[in-house]
């Protein structure tokens, strides 16, 4: 299995089928998703949910974490070649957006399979400087109380030092991985676009969301949704409805192909 494959074993046994491979936002990891898969199965999304575990972080805390997008999305295609030459989709909120939208254009660039679509939220379209959430080279505090105004952290979480000594540099170096961008000039991406924006998200815009449109070359959906930057948490049976919707569609597409 490959590194990127989180080896924990999800809180629900997975259904076999189309793979939906789930990036984290900044500071977070695989255990984002655990739960995902038992909330689709639910829904009838069928759709098997894959976390992509990146390092330093979770199981893989003690390995040096990537800082440059290109060399991380490099190593991804690298090592998730096999699983993804199999139908699939890929899902990214906030940082992961960015860094799978780069995936799927580093695979086209080569010819390798494409996901039969990207599905995208909480980050702005390409062309748009990277969200300021806070520079990675800030105070702890100025960190801290920059993830927790967005949600990214509970405010009780604030007093935990060893929490806080924990997250802080990883929610760094992804803040890092965000700045680092890519020399690659943007174009249209060749597999649908499915959009998903907070309306309250005060770091990323619904407008800023939207801007991926100009990028769909194969099409593109877009939905707002109640919440801040963290929506998919904030009301996450509610984003797994508009999910399953997307998943079980792309699985009657296949059936019937």
């Amino acid at each position: 299995m490959t590194r990127y494959l989180s080896l924990k074993r999800p809180d629900h046994e997975p259904p076999e089928g189309t793979r939906l491979f789930c990036f984290p936002y900044a500071g977070g990891g695989a255990s984002a998703y655990r739960r995902w898969q038992r909330g689709l199965d639910a829904l009838d999304a069928r759709v098997r949910v894959v976390p992509v575990q990146l390092p330093g972080r979770e199981e893989r805390y003690d390995e040096p974490r990537c800082t440059d997008l290109d060399a991380l999305v490099t190593d991804l295609d690298a090592q998730l070649d096999t699983e993804l030459s199999e139908p699939h989709l890929l899902y990214g909120h906030s940082m992961g957006a960015l860094i799978a939208s780069a995936l799927v254009r580093r695979r086209h660039r080569r010819g390798a399979h494409l996901p039969l679509a990207l599905v995208l939220s909480a980050y702005r379209a390409p062309h748009l400087p990277a969200p300021a959430m806070a520079h990675p080279d800030a105070g702890d505090q100025e960190l801290a109380a920059a993830l927790a105004d967005l949600g990214g952290i509970p405010q009780a979480l604030l007093d935990h030092p060893g929490f806080l000594s924990a997250l802080l540099p990883v929610a760094r170096d992804d803040l890092r991985l965000c700045l680092s961008g890519t020399a690659e000039p943007p174009g249209p991406l060749p597999v649908p676009l499915h959009l998903f924006a907070g309306r309250a998200d005060r770091l990323v815009s619904v407008g800023e969301v939207l801007a991926w449109r100009r990028y769909a070359g194969a099409g593109h959906t877009a939905r707002t949704l109640p919440g801040g930057h963290f929506f998919v948490r904030e009301d996450e049976s509610g984003f797994l409805r508009e999910l399953a919707a997307l998943t079980r569609r792309y699985a009657t597409e296949r059936i019937t192909a």
